[in-house]
């Protein structure tokens, strides 16, 4: 017998979601039959699916609140993947706060609090809440620094004030790919914000290459799993410190862009992740 899930976007995924046709594609060949839909269709019907995947839905910034309800209607009738409880934890930064695990120096802005600053060479001010390199600046003034988190702040926001990485430019971003809870490939991704990066899903090799990662890579990124149940897929973005070891930057458990197309049968490794966990709860 087979399965049936639905593909999770968002309104406009012609701009920048190249995975959604290969994905749906690969699904058909382990025997489940995909659909691509919008998170917020008032006519999808739900609990047609055995399993209904998050992929996409890269507008939620703006209407959290909303996304997190859809979330919960949708694992009330059926079962949503990555759950909803992992999506509400991971779409705040402040889980970075929570982990054992070691991250980049960050420097809280709450609203209504005085603002942790500290004294950096060049910044880098981000709402806890956001995608991709959104309303997030690089800075080596600190009044432009401190107005953006006065900016943030104001707005209701949390601010991250972080160091700038030189190392960044020069090694990159490491992001290991998982998928029923087991490596898949790992790509090495240039910086958002050193001037040559790339949006996922444009169609340039420049956002990403494939890369094998370091044993302590591996490591860090499952200790840091651990303490999640076993996700359908997980994105552990990693750089090194200055001291050489490795350091988190993100856990992208929400909407990860996952370079399927980077590494030789990763969205056939997707599938059949999506597959065996269908499996399993039968």
């Amino acid at each position: 017998m087979g399965y049936s899930a639905a593909y999770v976007t968002w309104a406009d995924p012609e701009k920048v979601d190249d995975e959604k046709e290969i994905t749906v594609a690969a699904w058909a060949g382990v025997g489940i039959t995909g659909r691509i839909e919008r998170w917020d269709d008032p006519g999808a019907d739900w609990a047609a699916y055995d399993a209904v995947v998050v992929r996409t839905p890269w507008d939620y910034v703006d209407r959290r609140a909303e996304f997190l309800a859809w979330a919960r209607r949708v694992e009330s009738v059926t079962r949503l993947l990555n759950p909803a409880d992992v999506l509400e934890r991971n779409t705040d930064k402040t889980y970075l706060r929570e982990l054992d695990a070691p991250i980049i120096p960050t420097y809280w802005g709450v609203p209504g609090e005085a603002a942790d600053f500290p004294d950096l060479g060049e910044y880098v001010v981000k709402p806890s809440i956001s995608v991709g390199a959104r309303d997030t600046i690089r800075t080596a003034d600190r009044a432009e620094a401190e107005a953006h988190v006065a900016r943030l702040t104001g707005a209701g926001r949390t601010a991250m004030i972080q160091p700038y990485l030189d190392m960044v430019e020069t090694e990159g971003e490491t992001s290991l790919l998982y998928f029923g809870g087991r490596f898949s490939h790992a790509v090495r991704r240039n910086a958002m914000l050193g001037g040559e990066a790339s949006e996922p899903g444009q169609g340039s090799d420049d956002h990403g290459r494939f890369r094998d990662p370091e044993p302590d890579q591996i490591a860090l990124a499952e200790r840091v799993l651990a303490g999640y149940p076993t996700l359908l897929y997980a994105r552990v973005d990693l750089v090194r410190l200055a001291d050489g070891g490795p350091a988190l930057i993100e856990l992208e458990l929400t909407e990860p862009y996952l370079f399927l197309r980077y590494a030789p049968g990763a969205v056939d490794t997707f599938a059949r992740a999506l597959a065996r966990m269908l499996a399993e709860a039968r």
